[in-house]
């Protein structure tokens, strides 16, 4: 996760992580990924069913909700985790608000000092809801809208979909919920990216995250989909010029791109060639946030129990929480993979072993590097940076 915002536009300094000691527990939200002991964040898949088919879900199913962890075993992994000191527990799917108990599992979460945060559609949160939620110490609502009206609903498979998240995010901010959009980037919605800005300024929108594609779930049927890299290198000048608009018209959003960590090294090239005087400080804090942290900071939960390195590469399992707490597999460095994940930098090869943004990048996203070339230490295809720009020429 790359804050553009935070990094581009000086919202955070080199400074501000260190006078929390850079302690996860200890870091307010904005500051989460400069952390040093890197305690991960946890996505909870609590159920399998959607109402919705979308096109690019890396945790598609049937739907069929048997198997999911019940609520007593939630409860016991929710301790585990708040005893591990996982800052954030993301709840998400499928659709989590398809999972009856979901509240008593926020409420649970946020007692044991716990970030609460939801990923959804959007399109079953009622008024009633909404206010629970917040009511409860709901943190943060991500609300998915991968393009304008059209585009929307077109990869939603759903017409209407569009107009239903939208009045999901009219509603939090209506409340005071905080919300924000999530955005995952293929060549036929970057097109959209503009008007998604313009909604943003419109509606008072105060986050995004734009996520690069990842080759999982159904998203692996659209690798052909993927921006090329000339193609990536322009959407992300114009997400960072989009935030600059933001800010400039007194939306101070919150703009961050995830997924493809070599974003980092990327604006900060971008920073030196413009004589940027703080292109130095956001070099302390890209090394800091460390680049991909899979198997470290990340970590997934399915809904049957099963642990993953991170909520896409759901073909490596770690372990189960019925056998075995999180926490104790999660800290198990004798694992073949994710004793390596833990150290990646290592163990990738070609050109990210040679690459001297290695420390900031992390060696980008392993997922998308099996799933592309089948050698989960192969470079990811997704790296857009050139030979010159990583010091290999």
């Amino acid at each position: 996760m790359i804050g553009i915002s935070k990094l581009y536009l000086g919202t955070v300094e080199a400074s501000d992580p260190l006078r929390y000691g850079r302690q996860a527990k200890r870091l307010p939200s904005h500051l989460l990924q400069f952390s040093a002991d890197k305690k991960p964040v946890v996505v909870w898949n609590v159920t399998p069913a959607c109402n919705l088919s979308c096109r690019h879900c890396y945790a598609a199913t049937d739907n069929a909700a048997s198997g999911a962890l019940d609520h007593a075993a939630g409860l016991r992994l929710i301790d585990d985790l708040a005893d591990f000191g996982c800052p954030v527990l993301l709840f998400s799917g499928g659709e989590p608000l398809l999972r009856p108990d979901l509240p008593a599992l926020i409420t649970h979460a946020v007692s044991r000092q716990m970030r609460a945060v939801i990923s959804t559609n959007g399109m079953l949160l009622t008024p009633e809801l909404a206010q629970r939620c917040k009511e409860l110490g709901l943190s943060y609502v991500g609300i998915s809208l991968d393009g304008l009206r059209a585009t929307h609903d077109r990869f939603r498979r759903q017409r209407g979909a569009f107009d239903e998240a939208l009045a999901a995010v009219r509603l939090c901010r209506s409340i005071g919920l905080k919300v924000g959009l999530r955005f995952t980037i293929f060549k036929e919605n970057a097109p959209d990216i503009p008007g998604i800005f313009q909604l943003m300024r419109d509606e008072g929108v105060p986050r995004i995250c734009f996520y690069h594609l990842v080759y999982s779930g159904r998203g692996s049927e659209l690798a052909s989909e993927d921006l090329d890299h000339a193609q990536t290198r322009a959407v992300v000048d114009q997400i960072i010029e989009g935030a600059v608009e933001l800010h400039r018209q007194g939306l101070p959003a919150e703009v961050l791109t995830v997924d493809n960590h070599c974003d980092g090294p990327y604006l900060y090239l971008r920073m030196l060639r413009e004589n940027n005087p703080r292109a130095a400080d956001v070099m302390k804090l890209l090394k800091m946030n460390g680049g991909n942290s899979t198997g470290v900071g990340i970590g997934c939960i399915s809904w049957d129990g099963t642990v993953y390195p991170d909520q896409f590469w759901r073909n490596q399992p770690l372990g189960n929480v019925r056998e075995k707490p999180f926490s104790q597999i999660w800290s198990d460095r004798t694992h073949p993979l994710l004793g390596k994940l833990k150290e990646k930098k290592k163990y990738v090869t070609g050109r990210c072993a040679q690459c001297k943004f290695l420390d900031v990048c992390g060696g980008n996203f392993r997922a998308r590097a099996e799933a592309a070339t089948g050698d989960l230490w192969a470079p990811d295809p997704a790296c857009y940076l050139t030979d010159e720009e990583i010091g290999l020429a």
